[in-house]
C-alpha cells in the first residue's frame, strides 16, 4: 500500500494520495486546488492517479478535482447527496472501492455536511475528512441548522468508534490553523482508541455535544458561500499566471511582506496581510470583498507564487497582478515594541483585534475589542481619530493587519510587533517584580 499525506499549514488542510506501488495505480482524496504537489508524488513513486475521492463538498477551500477532470481526464467520486453540477460518480455507504489490490470502504458520516464520507483504507486508516480531527471535531454551522448537523455529527463519530478497532490510525481533513471544527490540533493524526479515551465526542452525552457544537464563536469564513459554489459547480480550471505591473494605479494593494519590512516602508494605502503571520488565506479573505479587484505586492517572485497560490486556494481570483517595486514615495508605519507598549499611559487608546474567546481567555484591561476582520467594515465609534491607537493581538502580524486598515481611514494607528496580549503581561509583571 502506498500512502502519502499531504498538509497546507496555512489553512490548516490535509489530503492524501492512497495507491497499491505494484499496481502502479493511485487516487487524491480531497485534492488542493494546486495539484502539482500529487502529480509530483505519483511520479516519484511510479504510479499513476487514477480517481478523485471527495469526502464532501469544502466550503474553505477551492478543490483541485475540477483541473484533475480538465487536465488529466481524472473521474471524481462524491456521496450523492452533494448534487454536484459535474459529472460524478456515486458514493454509497458501506461501498468498497478498490486501488489496484488496496481495498477503500465508504461509511457515510454526515454532521459537516449531508453528503459527508469518511474512508478506511485496508481497514487500518480512517481518513475522516471533515468529521473526526485529533482532539476535536468539524464545526456543524456551515451547510444546515447548527444543532441538526451536531446531532448529525455525534451519531456519525460514534458509529465510526464503533465500527472501527481501537488501533486503526485517523488521519484528518483538517489540523490545526482550520475554522472548519473546534478544538483541533496540530498533530496531523491520532488513533481510534486515542479519541475515545480523550475525545470529547466520545466522553460526553449527545445533549451536551450538541449544545457546546452548535454554539461556535469561530467567525464563518465570508468566502464560504463562494467556495462551496465553486466546487459544487462546473470545473474550476487552472488560473492564468500573475502579470507583473508597475505601479497599481487605483486598485487596492495587498502587501503580503513581513510586518517589519511593511512597517519600513510600503504603499500608501496598502493593507498589511504577512505571508509568514500564519493563516494568511484566511486573514486576506477576511480584509478583502469578494469580488474586489487587489494587486499583491511582494519582496520576491517567490512571495509572489505563494501569495498566489494560497489566494486561490481560498477562490479568491481577482488579483490584477503583481508588483514587486516600492512606491516612489513610500509611507512608513511607526510600530510599538511590546516593552514600550507595557509602559504605555493607562488613558491610551488600544484596541485588541484578537477573536471574541482569545480576548475572553485573556482580558486586556482598558482595551477596545475588535477581531481584526471586522475593522475595515466597522470600525470602533470610540476610536478618537485625531489619537494614536496602538492596535495588539497575539504576535504582531493581525495587529499590523489592523492597523493598515486604519491607516486607509485616516487613523494614526500603531501596531504592538514582536508579541502581543501574554507577551505584554509577562513584561509588566517581571516590572513589578523588579520593582520590589
Amino acid at each position: 500500500m502506498l500512502f502519502r499525506q499531504f498538509v497546507d499549514d496555512d489553512l490548516g488542510c490535509g489530503s492524501y494520495l492512497v495507491g497499491d506501488s505494484v499496481a502502479g495505480v493511485a487516487l487524491v482524496v480531497d485534492p488542493a486546488f494546486a495539484i502539482e504537489q500529487y502529480l509530483e508524488a505519483a511520479q516519484r513513486e511510479g504510479v499513476r492517479i487514477v480517481r478523485v475521492l471527495e469526502t464532501h463538498t469544502h466550503a474553505d477551500h477551492v478543490s483541485g478535482h475540477g483541473r484533475f477532470a480538465l487536465e488529466h481526464g481524472l473521474p471524481v467520486s462524491i456521496h450523492p447527496v452533494a448534487q454536484p453540477e459535474y459529472p460524478f460518480d456515486p458514493l454509497e455507504d458501506g461501498q468498497v472501492l478498490r486501488v489496484g489490490s488496496v481495498a477503500i470502504r465508504v461509511v457515510h458520516t454526515p454532521g459537516h455536511r449531508p453528503e459527508h464520507c469518511s474512508f478506511v483504507v485496508a481497514g487500518s486508516l480512517a481518513l475522516t475528512g471533515d468529521s473526526l480531527f485529533v482532539g476535536g471535531a468539524a464545526r456543524p454551522d456551515l451547510a444546515i441548522e447548527p444543532r441538526d448537523g451536531a446531532s448529525d455529527l455525534y451519531r456519525s463519530l460514534r458509529q465510526l468508534g464503533r465500527l472501527l478497532a481501537d488501533d486503526v490510525v485517523v488521519y484528518p481533513g483538517h489540523m490545526g490553523g482550520s475554522l472548519c471544527g473546534t478544538h483541533l490540533s496540530s498533530e496531523h493524526s491520532t488513533s481510534i482508541g486515542r479519541e475515545k479515551r480523550t475525545n470529547r465526542v466520545f466522553t460526553v452525552d449527545r445533549d451536551d455535544f450538541v449544545d457546546e457544537s452548535s454554539s461556535i464563536s469561530t467567525p464563518r469564513p465570508p468566502t464560504t458561500e463562494r467556495v462551496v459554489t465553486l466546487n459544487r459547480g462546473p470545473w474550476v480550471a487552472q488560473r492564468p499566471p500573475l502579470e507583473q505591473l508597475d505601479e497599481p494605479g487605483e486598485i487596492a494593494v495587498l502587501d503580503v511582506r513581513p510586518v517589519e519590512v511593511f512597517a519600513a516602508e510600503h504603499r500608501a494605502g496598502a493593507i498589511s496581510v504577512a505571508l509568514d503571520g500564519g493563516s494568511f488565506a484566511t486573514r486576506a479573505a477576511f480584509v478583502l470583498d469578494l469580488g474586489e479587484p487587489f494587486v499583491v505586492h511582494a519582496g520576491s517572485h517567490a512571495e509572489v507564487d505563494e501569495a498566489k497560490r494560497l489566494l486561490e486556494a481560498v477562490g479568491l481570483f481577482d488579483a490584477a497582478g503583481y508588483t514587486l517595486a516600492v512606491a516612489a514615495r513610500p509611507e512608513a508605519m511607526r510600530t510599538v515594541s511590546v516593552r514600550e507598549f507595557a509602559k504605555l499611559r493607562g488613558d491610551a487608546q488600544v484596541l485588541d483585534v484578537r477573536e471574541d474567546d482569545e480576548r475572553e481567555e485573556e482580558p486586556l484591561s482598558g482595551a477596545v475589542g475588535l477581531p481584526y476582520h471586522q475593522v475595515r467594515s466597522a470600525p470602533p465609534a470610540e476610536l478618537d481619530p485625531a489619537r494614536p491607537v496602538y492596535t495588539i493581538c497575539a504576535s504582531g502580524a493581525r495587529a499590523t493587519l489592523a492597523a493598515s486598515v486604519l491607516t486607509r481611514m485616516g487613523f494614526d494607528a500603531r501596531p504592538v510587533v514582536g508579541g502581543g496580549v501574554a507577551d505584554v503581561r509577562a513584561t509588566r509583571d517581571a516590572t513589578r517584580v523588579s520593582l520590589r
